[in-house]
């Protein structure tokens, strides 16, 4: 059975930073490029970043490009993002998410597949002005 376990938020200043963590099992995490999405209540839940399966394709949504920064940990089946200099607007709950394949793919941005349905519970992240 697929568990995605995100951990690491909490509220922090503005320019504040954080560093998320999802330790992942059920799939083979090596062989799966990975995501970071984020909801706001009353919003749909957005793309943040994704990783290839090696760690060298890394690709951002544009609010958070110079600021966030994913990575991976295959041998602890483990991803990452680091978040600094964060704002306001990055206040939202946290999820960690398995792509189609083993390379991040610009329909991965729209979230897994609809027929793979499981999602971790997220971890809050509340940036105060």
């Amino acid at each position: 059975q697929v568990q995605l376990v995100e951990s690491g938020g909490g509220l922090v200043q503005t320019g504040g930073s954080l560093r998320l963590s999802c330790l992942a099992s059920g799939r083979t995490f090596s062989g799966y490029a990975m995501a970071w999405f984020r909801q706001v209540p009353g919003k749909d839940r957005e793309f943040v970043a994704g990783i290839d399966w090696s760690g060298v394709g890394v690709y951002y949504t544009d609010s958070v490009k110079g600021r966030f920064s994913i990575s991976r940990d295959n041998a602890k089946n483990t991803l990452f993002l680091e978040m600094n200099n964060l704002k306001p607007d990055d206040t939202a709950v946290y999820y960690c998410q398995f792509a189609r394949g083993p390379y991040f793919r610009d329909y991965d941005r729209a979230g897994p597949d609809p027929n793979f349905n499981y999602w971790g519970q997220g971890t809050q992240v509340t940036v105060s002005s």
